[in-house]
């Protein structure tokens, strides 16, 4: 066995790529060629002091030719903070010959963050979060990513063992349809954002999908953390008439977003930080494949989950603002996106669970999505125009217009009223008992009533276009129970809906990046 020391603060030559922060030591895990049956082994070990500690640390490994499996595993001591996140983590995955620089989606062949501590590749089968295929010979490398590395440090020991021989299976990757046949025009209902072993999640495919169709979803997001695998199977999973949406939570150092509307086995790079100025070219990318990027959870109170990229979310096309059971970082979020559109700067909502087990519930909030046809095209599309609201469940039923003559607008449209034109403005609500339902306009709330024991509550304004340059829909919990920890509910009023807004007059002109949305004013109900 030999043992390769690799630190932080290396004094061997170092490469650096670009300016992301990636940094390459010399030193190199040489394998020499084995016979087939026989397995080698090499460690590195190293440190990470917490001063001046890289993003992401590479660990080289020369591959000869015959090997049929790599094996990985790792140990080191993260530390406990008691405010229900852990310090001196060190995150892992790795690349293959074909590269490993910012963007390098050839290369990239699996990644699990913190949630494993092994994983092994071969060209027949992979650990989830990983990606099967060839073992190409030449240089690979072990990625770490410490993370919230505070002194004195922390140790680690990386072990790579090489399994020699022939593997005579190769992997055949079965994605998900993008479409359910026969489906057309209608309001669907989906959680896009969703967690399974092929990440941190504790969910299966087979049983996220099921608690996907007890929750009365009609489609689901799949979206492990920075890593591909889990679309290139999902079609062994999903019934024919649940709708898989292929993304990834690309959760960088300064924020987490979600890639929406991916081609199967479509990758994001996720190693860059405000500084690098790399967002927009990732989101452009994942728009240019078809797809949604999306701000995640952008004031959730975790290190490198809130959101430290431009704050009027001008690189996104939505932005979620519910994320799991209605907290407070959610209530601060929603009211920074009101103040926003107030301001003249429009960007979609959406809400998604989060769920990475059973005890955060699948569907909890959920998007209603108005779309042509139960697909991934047609989902994209109705969620980029803001064609879409949140619920807490599929028990909520809501309907938010607005009627001038003969055109009447809904969520993310603009009605093309006049300044002088008096709009009428409905709210339907059903399936929320014990709620309040309120119209609220740029400055105030235009009209609300509390729903009645079958949970339904009507709400009828006229609205002067000139006063309210939009109207949107909120839909309130009155029964809530106390709440001492705001990291676990809002005191009070917990939302149970709401939706985009719609626009009295023209819409705002969206982000350079939203291209494509529904911007035209209303032509009939």
């Amino acid at each position: 066995m030999c043992t390769c020391a690799h630190h932080s603060r290396a004094t061997r030559r170092t490469l650096l790529a670009g300016t992301s922060g990636l940094v390459t030591t010399a030193a190199v895990a040489r394998f020499e060629p084995a016979a087939a049956g026989e397995s080698r082994t090499q460690t590195f070990t190293g440190s990470f002091s917490g001063v001046n500690t890289p993003d992401w640390h590479y660990l080289p490994v020369e591959v000869p030719r015959g090997v049929r499996e790599i094996e990985v595993s790792y140990a080191y001591e993260k530390t406990d903070t008691g405010l229900g996140f852990s310090a001196n983590v060190i995150d892992i995955g790795i690349f293959d010959p074909s590269g490993s620089d910012l963007g390098d989606a050839a290369g990239f062949r699996g990644w699990s963050g913190g949630a494993r501590d092994s994983f092994r590749i071969s060209a027949a089968r992979a650990t989830p979060g990983y990606l099967a295929g060839p073992i190409t010979p030449g240089t690979w490398h072990v990625a770490l990513g410490p993370f919230a590395v505070v002194p004195p440090g922390v140790d680690y020991e990386v072990r790579v063992t090489l399994h020699f021989g022939r593997e005579r299976r190769r992997f055949r990757p079965q994605p998900a349809p993008r479409r359910v046949p026969g489906t057309g025009p209608g309001w669907y209902r989906g959680d896009c954002h969703l967690h399974t072993v092929h990440s941190d999640g504790r969910h299966t495919q087979a049983s996220l999908a099921a608690l996907a169709r007890e929750a009365g979803l009609d489609f689901i997001g799949s979206t492990e953390h920075n890593t591909s695998s889990a679309q290139l199977t999902w079609g062994r999973h999903a019934p024919d008439d649940l709708l898989v949406v292929n993304g990834e939570e690309v959760t960088t150092r300064a924020g987490h977003w979600l890639a929406l509307g991916l081609p199967a086995g479509t990758w994001v790079d996720w190693r860059f930080r405000p500084d690098d100025d790399a967002l927009a070219t990732f989101t452009e990318r994942v728009r240019g494949v078809g797809g949604l990027a999306v701000t995640a959870h952008p004031f959730a109170p975790e290190p490198g989950s809130t959101w430290g990229f431009d704050p009027t979310y001008a690189a996104m096309d939505l932005v979620e603002m519910w994320n799991g059971p209605w907290t407070l970082d959610d209530q601060v979020a929603v009211e920074a996106w009101h103040t926003l559109l107030v301001a003249g700067t429009y960007v979609p909502v959406m809400g998604n669970s989060d769920s990475h087990t059973e005890d955060q519930v699948v569907g909890l909030p959920q998007t209603v999505v108005r779309a042509g046809t139960l697909s991934t095209p047609a989902i994209v599309r109705g969620l980029r125009a803001g064609h879409a609201w949140i619920a807490e469940s599929s028990a909520v039923d809501l309907d938010l217009t607005a009627s001038l003559a003969d055109r009447t607008a809904t969520c993310g449209e603009a009605l093309g009223a006049a300044a002088t034109d008096l709009v009428d403005v409905r709210l339907t609500v059903g399936g929320a008992p014990g709620c309040l339902a309120q119209l609220r306009g740029p400055l105030t709330v235009l009209g609300g009533a509390v729903t009645d024991a079958e949970g339904a509550a009507e709400v009828v304004v006229s609205v002067p276009a000139g006063l309210a340059s939009f109207v949107r829909a909120e839909v309130r919990r009155l029964d809530g129970a106390p709440v001492l920890n705001p990291l676990q509910g809002v005191p009070g009023l917990a939302m149970v809906a709401m939706t985009n807004p719609v626009f009295l007059g023209d819409r705002p002109a969206r982000p350079a990046a939203a291209r494509g949305a529904d911007t035209g004013p209303a032509t009939g109900s």
